[in-house]
This record gives C-alpha cells, structure tokens and sequence, in this order.
C-alpha cells in the first residue's frame, strides 16, 4: 500500500466539500434508483390473483413466468457484475432501469403466455444491472470503516421499492377518480410500474456519477487521507475477480443467500396469495402487511449495518444469526399462526422486515465484499446474485406447482390446502441460518 498527498497548491477544503455533494448524491440517488428496479420487478407479484380470477393466467403459469424473471437474473447478476467492474455505472444502470420500465410498459395489454414469459424473462436480465453499481460505486466513493454503514442504508432501497410498488400498483389497479375520469384495470397496474422505472432511469442518468476521478477530483482514500493501493490494472482485476471464484467462503455465503431467498420470495411473490386465499383478506388490505414488512425491512437494513461498523468493529455474524432466528420466526407466525388475527399478522411482519431487511444486506452482499478486492466487488456481487435469484427462481416456479397441485374446487367454489408449500418456504429460512454459521470465524478486509 502506498498513501498519497494532495499538492499543497491545491484547495483540500473545498476539494473536499465538492467531494462530500457529490458522494452524498451518489449515494441518495443509488438508493432511489435502485428502489425503482424493484417496483419494475415486483409489480407482478401484487397482480398475482387479479389475473388468475381473471384467468388470464393459471398458478402453475404465473410460477413459472415469475421464474423466468429470476433465471434470466440470475444469469444476467453474475455477467453483468462481472462488467460493473469495468464499464461507466452511470450509464450501466440508467439502461437496465430503462428498459425494465418499457418492458412493464409492453406487458399492460397481457400478451399471450409465452411472450409474456419471454418479456418478464429479458425484463429479468436488465433488472439484473441494478445492484453491482450501486455497490461498485460505494466502495469507490466510502472508506471501508463506513461500508457497512452506507451499504446497510442502500440496502433500505429493497424495502423502499416493496413499499412503493404495494402502494402504487394496488392503487392503480383498484382504480381512482381523478378529474372525473375512472382509470383503473389489471393493464394499469404495469403501466404504473413502467412509467416509475423510466422515471427512476432519469434520476440515474443525472445524479449518478462514476467516481471522484470522474469528476475531477482525487480518489476517495486520498482526500480523506486513508492508505491506497496504486490504481488497478486490467490483469489486476482479472486475478481479483478470478480470486472470487476460488474463495469456499464467498460460496458458502452465495449458497445461504440462494435459501434466504426463496423464503423472501416465498412472501414477496406468494404472500399476498396467501394472504388473499388463505387469511381471506382483500388485495389491498394484504399489500398494507407486506408495506409494514417493507417498512421494518428499511429498519433491519439501516440499523445492521451501523450497529456491526459502530459497536461490533465490523463483525456481521451475530447479527446474520439473529437475524436468521427472527426470519425463521416471522415466517412461522405467517403459516401457522390460526386466521382472524389481524394483529399477529401484522407482527409476523415485522419480525420478518426486520430479518429479512437484515439478510439482504449481510448474506446478499455486504460479507461478500468484505472479503473480497476493492476491484473485483463487483464480480462478488454478481456471484452471490447468481445464487440469490435462482433460489428466487425455485420459490416462484416450485411454490407455484404446489399450490396449483393443493388446489380444488368444490362446487364452483376454489379451496387450497398450503401445507405443503409452508414446510417449503420455511424449510428455506432454516437451511439459510445453518449455512451462515459456517462462515462465523472469516473477518472482513481492512480497507
């Protein structure tokens, strides 16, 4: 490691001020941005039963195409992190949110199911771009003593997005009076989608930056005096990204996040099913629990991270295993609770944000950069997404088969039995905590 100084002919104060407004809108419009890649992505988890009352589509069709979504994304983590390393993020994620948005736009007049497949699957792959620049561009704009810090608050735009999209689409799909006009209907609920993402690819596009180089300035470490490596090279990157794919710790913590994701899939694309059909509550009414699971969610996501940088000198086992204990918890409430109680419902929300919130940040991608070179966090990201969001792909497509499978009708009148689909999604959350154990004894990185 070398450290470098500032020439004393340059203004280090107002260098650094000019860093700070940049960082910071680096830093909110990351978080906001990515927000929006979520309303693109789960705005067919909330029109779910709509469209099998409407029968456009059954259960087992609607896992599948929820599964395609997560095949492509899955693919699209680990490529398109690999190339977060080495393209202008700026315009990397602007893109992907772009696209994604026209994509939700195409899918409001409900084409035929296999080009509805086809759509969701690509809407996939170009939802996949979010995440590696976001956190490509925090280790290049934060020190590593405040990663955890700034990843656990970024980490918030997951429920960011869950709260916005189970506000938004429910609202246009109900319908609404404005200007004496009805507007309304299952089509708006992915147009309300489409037109927030390219919004969201806006933002992007204009308070998105690169790095401090980019802007002109000295790099982080060396405005805020901390040591730094010379700058990378291209066979540099090459040897760190590869060093990822050699590390058994990186794939034990990719396989943990494969299962916490199908039990945070099993809620974010079946929970409001199941509060539907299972605890008879209307659509709106199950958005608003899975709105107070978004929004412990932002809770569990900010506080992790400060906690383990602030009182745990950068230790995230304790708080992975708590937060596992309460995943599992929340979960078990949800199922197993008896129905009519709306408050134990609510409750088994806000043990699960919390966990949940909490494992995205730790298990989805915060112990995999720790570990890991500055220069190759994205290909970290890009594995650890790669297994994340084929667990997410398992939980549509196998949670949808049950379901259908579980499901007669009696006289015209439509009954599900979901036991068997419970002892899946929380079989899940308990294979994610055992395997994050295995990890207890790796520390982070200085740096």
């Amino acid at each position: 490691m070398e450290t470098f100084a500032i020439s004393p002919k340059e203004n280090k104060k107002g260098l650094l001020k000019k860093y700070k407004t940049y960082r910071w809108s680096v830093f909110i419009f990351a978080t906001i941005g990515y927000s929006f890649f979520y309303v693109c992505r789960l705005s067919l988890g909330i029109m779910k039963k709509p469209i099998a009352d409407a029968n456009i589509f059954d259960e087992a069709q609607l896992g599948y195409i929820g599964s395609a979504l997560f095949y492509a994304y899955a693919v699209g983590k680990f490529t398109n992190g690999f190339l977060a390393d080495r393209v202008n993020i700026r315009k990397f994620m602007a893109a992907g949110l772009l696209v994604s948005g026209l994509i939700n736009l195409m899918l409001s007049s409900f084409p035929g199911f296999w080009l509805f497949l086809l759509l969701w699957g690509v809407n996939g792959w170009f939802q996949s771009i979010g995440a590696p620049p976001c956190a490509v561009a925090i280790t290049r704009w934060f020190c590593g003593k405040d990663r955890g810090t700034y990843y656990g608050i970024w980490s918030a735009s997951h429920s960011l997005g869950k709260g916005l999209v189970n506000f938004v689409v429910p609202f246009f799909v109900g319908g609404f009076v404005w200007f004496g006009a009805r507007i309304g209907g299952l089509g708006m609920g992915f147009t309300s989608a489409g037109v927030i993402g390219m919004l969201g690819a806006l933002i992007v596009w204009l308070f998105m930056f690169e790095s401090p180089e980019s802007k002109g300035l000295p790099a982080t470490a060396i405005l805020l005096n901390e040591p730094v490596a010379v700058k990378t090279t291209e066979g540099k990157v090459s040897s760190s990204q590869w060093s990822v794919l050699k590390n058994p710790a990186i794939w034990i913590l990719a396989s943990s996040s494969m299962f916490m994701y199908v039990s945070r899939y099993a809620l974010d694309g079946w929970g409001i099913y199941y509060f539907q059909n299972e605890k008879g509550y209307s659509l709106l009414h199950a958005s608003s629990f899975i709105t107070i699971n978004a929004a412990f969610g932002i809770l569990g996501t900010i506080l992790s991270g400060i906690i383990s940088d602030k009182f745990l000198n950068g230790d995230r086992n304790w708080i992975a295993l708590v937060a596992g204990i309460l995943n599992i918890s929340g979960i078990a409430l949800f199922l197993y609770y008896p129905n009519g109680h709306e408050v134990m419902d609510a409750f088994s929300m806000v043990l699960f944000g919390l966990g949940i919130g909490t494992l995205i940040t730790f298990l989805g991608g915060l112990m995999a950069i720790d570990i890991v070179s500055k220069s190759a966090t994205g290909m970290a990201m890009g594995l650890i997404g790669f297994t994340s969001y084929i667990g997410g792909a398992l939980a549509e497509s196998i949670s949808g088969l049950i379901i259908k499978n579980h499901k007669t009708v009696v006289k015209g009148t439509v009954h599900y039995d979901f036991n068997a689909v419970k002892l899946f999604w929380l079989g899940a959350a308990f294979l994610s905590m055992i395997l994050s154990l295995l990890v207890w004894r790796i520390k982070p990185k200085e740096g």
